[in-house]
């Protein structure tokens, strides 16, 4: 929260016996906005030049950045929300927070509208969209954009050469005909397990379908549409094209050590994934490339689910304009391109991606993000992946059950998850 600091003012000098012999006295009080961001999602030396840029040009506002973990945040948030604005002395003025997380400070009302400031100053019109709608209730900005990071197809190089792949695909139809070409000569053509769901989210979105909806207040889980059935089957199409374990997700085992095994031509991940596979086996280095996701046609990536942070302001703030200045500044397109170089990020507009153009993994991550969602917003939705009932349905399907059946079924545990309020 904002606190006082009182500049050099009169100091009494005993042998003069007087007051106000010093040169500068009497200069403006200074606000400190106190922010939460998450560790690891900027550098040390970001911040400090950010620090130094932003009080410069703010004469009457110093920054106290406090760095948080991860593990229980969400605790912590709600607690700092929820604080009386008369008592909340030592709280948080601006707090990073997970796209995703939004809803569910929303929820309890603790949360600055920031709508119009998004319309007027910050370019909402070229936001990510997987970041800008977990923010948003209904016409209502909450969340700021801040950063994001996606799936990408990671690939081995030298197999799709020795294959003769001249070209990355750029339709789903061509990424089946390309894996299929690479899964012989006791090479997987890609690494799928069976229950990546946000990869398998990303097919279902592109047919049109979704993994629920709001109907009039209610939410109800909707796997068992003709679309998400669609997604599912090209899911399954595309898995089949390699080894990948149907009962287990991505990290089980985690698929950068078996992509470092040497017998896999692709995997689905973020592109910084790519590093853990070099540390494991150093002869991939220089032999990783990237592409986006392809789509269903030619003319765009397919759809991602987008990860990231928004910025919020908690509605308790006594330094509200400190806190908006800071906002600004931070997903500004200088400071945002300048963040998302120095970290592989991808910039929160679509706008900005050229700026990440040279780096050729986190090109392609932009590529897709432009097409990117986020989980159904709402905040019942932690409560589906706390017992996740797709998981489930994905191994049901590949292991050779009705997909219709098994679809319904898990549809109506969705439903029911979503009736159930969190806390």
């Amino acid at each position: 929260m904002r606190l006082r600091v009182p500049a050099l003012g009169c100091v009494c000098v005993l042998l003069a016996g007087a007051c106000g012999l010093v040169p500068g006295g009497d200069g403006p009080e200074r606000d400190t906005v106190t922010v939460w961001l998450m560790k690891d999602s900027a550098s040390k030396d970001f911040l400090d030049r950010f620090t130094e840029e932003f009080e410069r040009a703010h004469g009457d506002l110093d920054l106290d950045i406090r760095i948080q973990e991860w593990t229980g945040i969400g605790e912590k948030v709600e607690a700092a929300l929820e604080t009386d604005a008369t008592v909340a002395q030592d709280g948080p003025d601006v707090i990073e927070v997970g796209n995703t997380q939004v809803p569910q400070y929303v929820e309890g009302g603790g949360l600055l509208d920031l709508t119009l400031e998004s319309l007027r100053d910050w370019g909402v019109r070229d936001w990510l969209p997987g970041l800008a709608e977990p923010g948003r209730q209904r016409t209502t900005q909450y969340g700021i954009p801040w950063y994001a990071a996606n799936r990408v197809v990671i690939y081995r190089k030298d197999l799709f050469e020795q294959a003769g792949v001249e070209a990355v695909p750029k339709t789903r139809q061509e990424w089946l005909s390309v894996t299929e070409s690479l899964n012989t000569a006791g090479n997987q053509g890609i690494y799928l397990a069976g229950q990546d769901w946000y990869t398998l989210s990303g097919f279902i979105w592109d047919e049109g379908g979704d993994l629920a909806v709001e109907d009039g207040g209610t939410w109800r889980g909707t796997l068992d549409t003709p679309a998400a059935l669609r997604g599912l089957d090209f899911y399954r199409q595309l898995q089949a094209l390699g080894d990948g374990p149907v009962d287990a997700d991505e990290e089980h085992p985690p698929q950068a050590g078996v992509f470092a095994g040497g017998r896999v031509a692709q995997i689905v991940a973020v592109p910084g994934l790519a590093r853990a596979v070099v540390r494991q086996n150093p002869e991939l280095e220089g032999r990783l490339g990237f592409f986006p996701v392809p789509g269903p046609t030619a003319d765009k990536p397919g759809a991602v689910f987008t990860g990231g942070s928004d910025l919020v302001v908690p509605k308790n703030t006594d330094a509200r304009d400190g806190a908006v200045a800071v906002v600004e500044a931070l997903v500004s397109a200088e400071w945002n391109t300048d963040l998302a170089r120095t970290m592989d990020y991808v910039p929160n507009k679509t706008t900005l991606a050229p700026a990440v153009a040279g780096e050729e993994g986190v090109a392609a991550m932009a590529a897709g993000a432009a097409q990117g969602r986020a989980t159904p917003s709402t905040p019942e939705w932690a409560g589906v992946e706390a017992d996740n009932p797709i998981k489930e349905y994905m191994t049901a399907v590949l292991s050779g059950a009705d997909p219709e059946t098994e679809a319904r079924r898990a549809s109506r545990r969705i439903t029911q998850a979503l009736a159930v309020p969190l806390g």
